[in-house]
């Protein structure tokens, strides 16, 4: 019998040549993900722009390394990161053009977080004390920090419109565009937290120098108290729908 007939026989099917490169299932699946090269870059280059420059967020973190230290700076940090992720997710979702439609949810977002940064002012303020001494207040726990940040930055509306405004600019529209807007999300609060933690290490050390020093302290806390109030005032006052981070 033939070698051909055996392997009918057999179930054995000559297998066709090879001619070209097999699909990579992987790498469409990360491409659908991404934007183009020059779209990354010049996404790149604006990140770095706008998360060196100061804003609000910066104010808040530099303000918690003054007063108290290193540590609770960098919590900031990290509070108010994910809280940006957050809006940036809402953005993604969709959720922020809600925000931009309904100006009474807009609103009251935006009073409330508001209230909260004013809260935190006054909470600068309290200094316990024992008979008629004062004494100082108890050390804020960097878990405490770290919330407060959270929620600082996510109950910031004109973040979620940043990023609803921003990110579709280097958006791709051969990617899938959810799925790109939150790795743009991501990419751009990353590039932000390392620019803030350099904030929060440069202004922890000043403060360690000369800001926590006992004949400074009670002055630092009515410097603190104003700079959050000033946030909340201008959180509730500023510019309607102009996007800060």
């Amino acid at each position: 019998m033939p070698a051909a007939g055996q392997d009918a026989v057999f179930g054995i099917q000559d297998q066709p040549a090879r001619t070209g490169a097999q699909p990579n299932t992987r790498a469409d699946a990360v491409s659908a993900w991404l934007p183009a090269p020059t779209q990354w870059a010049a996404f790149v280059a604006a990140s770095v722009v706008l998360a060196v420059t100061p804003g609000p967020g910066v104010l808040y973190i530099v303000t918690r390394s003054l007063t108290q230290g290193r540590s609770a700076g960098l919590a900031s940090v990290a509070g108010v990161a994910l809280g940006n992720f957050g809006n940036a997710t809402f953005a993604a979702l969709g959720l922020a053009t809600v925000l931009a439609l309904s100006a009474e949810l807009f609103t009251a977002i935006k009073w409330l977080g508001a209230a909260y940064l004013i809260v935190l002012g006054l909470r600068a303020l309290r200094r316990p004390t024992v008979g008629n001494e004062l004494r100082q207040p108890p050390a804020t726990s960097l878990r405490r920090i770290f919330v407060d940040g959270f929620w600082v930055a996510l109950l910031n509306p004109k973040t979620a419109l940043f990023f609803a405004a921003f990110l579709p600019q280097f958006m791709s529209t051969d990617a899938e565009p959810v799925a790109q807007s939150l790795l743009l999300g991501a990419v751009f609060v990353g590039i932000a937290a390392t620019s803030d933690s350099l904030y929060a290490l440069g202004a922890g050390h000043l403060g360690a120098r000369w800001l926590r020093r006992n004949p400074l302290q009670s002055l630092g806390r009515y410097a603190v108290c104003l700079v959050y109030v000033g946030l909340g005032l201008l959180t509730a006052f500023g510019a309607q729908r102009a996007p800060s981070r």
